[in-house]
């Protein structure tokens, strides 16, 4: 028998040993560990790897090293035994050394590789149903922090066998003022997820703005939450809004907060709309059957926004936030709007509706219309608007339409710390002139050739509603759901992207 056999069986048979109890009873940990640069490659363990090892007196190393190949990238070992104090450890594998952006892939990929790794390794312990993790900070202890608990989210509230809860806590040396604020938006992003993979008959309009204003009111005084009734939106002569909402029993609520953080409070603040379509069933241009159980998630925009929102609070970020989320179902019915109608917007343009399933851009202009009444000093819509968006960019990045470059420099520069993608696309005259091709209104809702260009031409549209010199349209229907593209989430709605709106604010912080 070969040594490297008899090795092999030794840590076979180590890992046997420890039962279940053992392990669901004590600390599980996980540690990182770089590629080698050269041929010979091997292992470079990281700062809080070396000083536990040195702890065994290198029996971590040797563990490592006849355990089989140098671990790559996302790879991962578990070791029992190692201490008594942790009878779990996984060590993962974080790539070789690197720092800085890289430009090709517009992301710091050394932030995004210490979060897959830790993913990686929490949910590996959570397997093996450890309940505490301590996590090594990688270098990294905000990024560490996101991909532990972004990992570990898993939507089981309607099911009778659930998951192992893991609380997790930072290793060693890690940073803990930078780890509690990677917890921070990983938990605003996991709010955004559980609202967007609950059923449609769980979250309404109601349930969806009682369950953020419970969120808000553990947080301070900084918060204000207004609900909107039927009422006041029809107060408001928002002909569009309810154009979308009538064909559904459930009544529509117009949500509004108010996140006051900066001491000034003259200082304009940052306008944030979402579409808050609780299910899409496309009205009476009606969807396909086959996913339309999807479009539960449809008030994605909403659920990030207001989720970045709480986050902000959370955080204490000295800046003025202002959410507006327009919340409906869009239903069939005898009530209902029929393709050709013309409605009657807040600001007065009219509009020809030839499609009830291109919804989200009615109930937006309504939105943004009120929305300027704050004189805000940007505005940032986000919606699942189109799946043209889908097909022109996937998951790779949330598409971007703006006016206004300082904005999209804004909007970029942190979707490259989040590594939560941004992509600019154009808002040419030329998708004006399509919407504004109608033969019984001001607007046609789905422009004059339906299938060509269909974000840009939804973009051009919600652009008939804005004065302001900063407004970015954030379309995110194709970052909507996670298949395996993201490795640090799990399959399902994936609540993108509500880091990088959170980054986003926390940069115009900084800012006069």
């Amino acid at each position: 028998m070969t040594m490297f056999l008899a090795r092999r069986i030794a840590l076979t048979a180590a890992r046997r040993s420890f039962s279940v109890s053992q392990r669901t009873n004590s600390k599980g940990l996980v540690l990182g560990v770089f590629e080698k640069e050269g041929e010979d490659g091997g292992h470079q363990l990281t700062e809080d790897a070396d000083v536990f090892d040195r702890s065994v007196g290198g029996k971590l190393s040797e563990l490592l090293r006849i355990s089989g190949p140098t671990l790559k990238k996302g790879k991962s070992r578990v070791f029992y035994g190692v201490r008594e104090d942790f009878p779990c450890v996984a060590v993962v594998g974080l790539d070789k050394k690197c720092t800085g952006v890289c430009g090709a892939e517009n992301w710091d990929t050394r932030k995004e590789n210490v979060r897959q790794a830790v993913s990686v390794g929490c949910r590996l312990l959570q397997d093996l149903e450890v309940k505490h993790v301590e996590v090594d900070g990688c270098g990294d202890a905000q990024s560490a922090a996101e991909g532990a608990v972004l990992g570990l989210f898993y939507y089981d509230q309607l099911k009778s066998k659930k998951k192992t809860k893991v609380s997790v806590e930072p290793h060693g040396s890690a940073d803990s003022p930078a780890w509690e604020k990677g917890v921070q938006y990983a938990e605003g992003q996991n709010l955004a997820r559980l609202l967007m993979e609950a059923p449609a008959n769980h979250i309404t309009p109601s349930s969806f703005a009682s369950t953020i204003e419970e969120k808000l009111s553990q947080l301070g005084q900084e918060v204000v939450v207004q609900k909107r009734s039927q009422a006041w939106i029809e107060e408001q002569n928002m002909g569009a809004f309810l154009s979308v909402s009538r064909g559904s029993e459930e009544p529509p609520l117009f949500l509004e907060l108010h996140y006051n953080g900066c001491p000034d409070r003259t200082q304009a603040p940052l306008l944030l709309v979402g579409k808050g379509i609780t299910f899409d069933s496309g009205g009476i241009s009606l969807k396909p059957s086959a996913s339309m159980d999807a479009m539960r998630a449809d008030m994605g925009g909403a659920a990030t926004m207001c989720a970045s929102i709480v986050t902000a609070a959370a955080l204490k970020l000295p800046v003025n936030i202002i959410g507006l989320a327009p919340l409906c179902e869009n239903m069939p019915s005898g009530k209902a709007t029929k393709p050709g109608d013309v409605v009657t917007a807040r600001n007065g343009k009219t509009i020809q509706v030839d499609n009830t399933d291109a919804e989200g851009r009615l109930i937006l202009a309504d939105a943004l219309c009120y929305g300027h009444t704050f004189n805000p000093r940007a505005i940032v819509n986000v919606a699942t608007l189109t799946g043209a968006m889908d097909v022109a960019l996937g998951s790779a990045a949330a598409g971007v339409f703006t006016n206004s470059d300082w904005l999209w420099g804004q909007l970029h520069q942190a979707s490259v710390m989040t590594g939560d993608r941004v992509w600019r696309m154009p808002l040419f005259q030329h998708y004006s002139q399509q919407v504004k091709d109608s033969q019984l209104a001001d607007l046609n809702n789905i422009g004059k050739y339906s299938r060509s260009g269909g974000a840009c031409t939804a973009a051009a549209f919600l652009k008939e509603f804005v004065t302001s010199p900063h407004w970015a349209h954030l379309d995110i229907a194709g970052v909507m759901s996670n298949k395996d593209e993201v490795p640090y989430l799990r399959k399902g709605m994936s609540g993108r992207p509500t880091r990088t709106l959170v980054e986003f604010a926390a940069g115009l912080a900084q800012q006069d």
